[in-house]
């Protein structure tokens, strides 16, 4: 389609995409309009978005002279919120991915965008809600397991609570499972935090913190190589040894995507001196790629890909090894907002919510990723 208009675009960035398909559209109303539009225009426009570009987002733009417009993939898959706040010089709107972005800033949550919904204000400040392709809702869990911010809500369901509820399912398993009762449960900085002190709770054990992150290092497991995640790793976290040595430890993790991190951490904390390593993640194991915007290449770079629970915790150089059910973890979700019928869970199911992901699409996906990768220099 861009090949047969001579659209060129600017950047790799998906997005970019899905910003010329909108102005197309808005556009064509333009020219036959005479050069006028309004919101009903936009509401157009984001319903040919909806026609044509397929996956997961939330959007958020202004539009010259006319307003601003948030709007939700038709599964909203990615979360997005709208708030309001009244201050001397009139009434004030924003939107954002997590809530928290609101609060700081003074603004009120009025409303979660729902899936295929658009909310439209014009500079007359009248807000514009509408059902423009409403498909059922899956609301992507891993934002509550790992990417959200603990003070955020999405979909009304607080990130923090949910953590908690992970915990104390995560705790109840281990000890229904009979498995060897440690000494002290230590966090995995900081997303797993909530969930280790609730668990260490539900098991009436110690609850230290034994790791120390260094801010300044990013997402390990989005790094486009090897090379610059191993040597980001040791920098990432270090050990206060008093918190290990001589003790049975349980750590405490989200999620495990390679297994890099964690088997580096599991070293460094028998290098503390702990007599025994014990691993607990707050969700089930992850054994398929996300096509919905999650940087995952393969399905092959999981370490639980073909691997059974005590073959992943062999790799991983621990003494025991529990995944937080996913039933469990669906659970903690929904008690949060009893309203949510099901997430999108398809990086521990291999089950996409949306029609338009197959084999193919998944297999070209990789082959970009990884050529993308490929392409990385070292330094960079």
């Amino acid at each position: 389609r861009f090949s047969a208009t001579g659209t060129r675009l600017n950047s790799d960035c998906d997005v970019e995409v899905l910003l010329y398909v909108f102005q197309q559209a808005l556009a064509e109303r333009f020219h036959e309009k005479n050069g006028v539009i309004d919101r009903e225009d936009v509401f157009y426009a984001v319903k040919c978005v909806y026609n044509d570009v397929k996956g997961a987002y939330s959007v958020c733009a202004t539009i010259a002279d006319l307003g601003m417009v948030a709007f939700r993939d038709p599964y909203g898959i990615k979360p997005i919120c709208f708030g309001e706040k009244t201050t001397d010089e009139g009434r004030w709107f924003a939107c954002a991915s997590e809530s928290v972005v609101l609060d700081v800033n003074g603004y009120e949550r009025t409303l979660d965008v729902g899936p295929g919904e658009a909310v439209f204000v014009g500079h007359d400040r009248k807000v514009d809600l509408r059902k423009v392709d409403p498909q059922p809702h899956h609301p992507c869990i891993f934002e509550l397991v790992y990417f959200a911010r603990p003070d955020s809500f999405l979909d009304d369901i607080s990130v923090y609570r949910t953590r908690q509820r992970f915990g104390y399912s995560l705790g109840k398993q281990w000890m229904e499972a009979g498995l060897p009762k440690p000494d002290v449960v230590i966090p995995i900085p900081d997303s797993s935090r909530d969930a280790a002190m609730a668990m260490a709770d539900e098991m009436g054990i110690m609850y230290r913190e034994g790791l120390v992150k260094n801010r300044y290092i990013g997402r390990t497991f989005i790094m486009p190589n090897q090379k610059e995640r191993r040597s980001s790793i040791r920098r990432k976290l270090n050990a206060i040894e008093i918190e290990f040595k001589d003790k049975d430890v349980l750590l405490v993790d989200d999620s495990i995507v390679r297994g890099n991190t964690s088997k580096h951490i599991v070293d460094m904390v028998r290098e503390a001196g702990a007599k025994k390593v014990y691993f607990a993640v707050t969700s089930p194991p992850l054994i398929a790629q996300c096509p919905y915007g999650i940087d995952m290449a393969s399905k092959k770079e999981f370490i639980a890909d073909r691997r059974s629970v005590e073959e992943v915790a062999k790799r991983l150089g621990v003494d025991e090894l529990l995944y937080l059910d996913r039933e469990a973890m669906n659970q903690a979700a929904r008690a949060g907002n009893p309203k949510m019928k099901q997430f999108c869970n398809a990086c521990f199911t291999g089950k996409y919510p949306t029609p338009d992901v197959s084999l193919e699409s998944l297999k070209a996906i990789e082959v970009e990723r990884t050529e993308h990768r490929d392409n990385v220099p070292d330094h960079v």
